[in-house]
């Protein structure tokens, strides 16, 4: 399955995890950021994610974020 990831600096760690997990699993993953740590605001990674979902290019998405 190909999934998106996207979250913003609160949630990076997270996203690193799950990603290596997913593919450990075998599933294709869509990293679209951010990359870092460093601050950035939730809606530059969030929206290409569930944008990526909404088109077809990606079966699932998953988003992380400082608020849950």
């Amino acid at each position: 399955m190909k999934i998106a990831l996207g979250t913003d600096h609160a949630g990076f760690r997270y996203k690193e995890t799950v990603k290596k997990l997913l593919g450990a699993l075998g599933h294709e993953v869509k990293d679209l950021g951010t990359f870092s740590e460093e601050p950035v605001d939730y809606p530059l990674f969030i929206r290409p994610a569930a944008e990526a979902v909404a088109c077809g290019e990606c079966e699932r998405g998953i988003v992380f974020g400082g608020s849950g």
